[in-house]
């Protein structure tokens, strides 16, 4: 019979071959932090579609699969798909000594992932809306020195300058104070939702050109608050328009041309490859 230390190694074999990742720490932290740690009590709650399903029982073994754990069923609030976390991970590629800002850390399992792979020397400040779930991920957090929960709005409160920002909330576009967090050489990545016809995740990079923009896969995410809703000025994107955002800007740097994609207010998405030749 298989131990749960068994089963903890075979999924995080499986969640370091969907992240595709170069990095052999990936798979270690994925078998060391214990999932279980950051639900609750169970049995649990598994979303499935539109379905919900309750575990046979306490077992952490039914929770080392690909399922969506309920943290607030009647919020809509879940503890994350591990395979897609993996793969947005393993993309991010998190250095030890990186300065990591969380945002939307429910009970702070990704954070404390995150908080692994960049001990030591690095550290990870993790924002929760919710004063419950902020609660929970400060207490599940105790063992991680190098984590810090804070219980507030990433939106309206100044970000730490940060290395990897994070983002586990739809936004219609991420605030200006966001990218200005970013050390260079910096990724934040997203899930974007400017229109419900539009979801998708994206990366973002902070280059000596500016922001390179990278919209890689589709992502769904409950409403980012304070930061889902576009104003009537906005120019909102079709879905094959934001496929082509390559870069994003802030229109205090540069106002929206005809390679705009995307218009938000201080903020603009734009087709232009900032790594494309000049005259290209």
């Amino acid at each position: 019979m298989s131990t749960i230390e068994d089963i903890r190694r075979f999924y995080a074999r499986l969640m370091a071959a969907n992240a595709a990742s170069s990095d052999p720490r990936l798979e270690e932290v994925f078998a060391s932090v214990p999932r279980e740690a950051f639900l609750g009590p169970g049995p649990w709650t598994i979303v499935a579609g539109n379905g919900r399903v309750t575990t046979p029982s306490a077992d952490p073994s039914h929770i080392y699969q690909n399922v969506l754990v309920a943290l607030d069923a009647d919020k809509g609030i879940n503890n994350g798909e591990p395979f897609l976390h993996a793969m947005w991970i393993g993309k991010l590629a998190p250095k030890l000594g990186e300065t990591v800002t969380h945002i939307g850390a429910g009970t702070g399992y990704y954070t404390a992932l995150l908080a692994r792979l960049v001990s030591p020397g690095g550290t990870v400040t993790a924002f929760e809306l919710d004063d419950k779930l902020a609660d929970l991920a400060r207490r599940n957090l105790k063992a991680y020195g190098n984590a810090t929960v804070v219980h507030g709005d990433a939106v309206t409160t100044p970000l730490p300058p940060s290395d990897i920002i994070y983002v586990n909330a739809g936004v219609v576009a991420p605030p200006a104070g966001w990218l200005k967090a970013l050390r260079p050489g910096g990724r934040i990545i997203f899930p974007w939702r400017p229109a419900e016809r539009v979801p998708l995740a994206v990366m973002v990079t902070r280059t000596q050109k500016g922001f390179a923009c990278d919209p890689f896969m589709r992502s769904w995410f409950i409403p980012c608050f304070g930061a889902s809703v576009a104003d009537l000025a906005a120019k909102i994107p079709t879905r094959e328009q934001a496929a082509r955002s390559r870069s994003i800007w802030l229109t205090s740097d540069k106002a929206p041309d005809r390679t705009a994609t995307a218009i938000f207010g201080d903020v603009w998405f734009s087709s232009k490859n900032l790594r494309a030749k000049p005259g290209t």
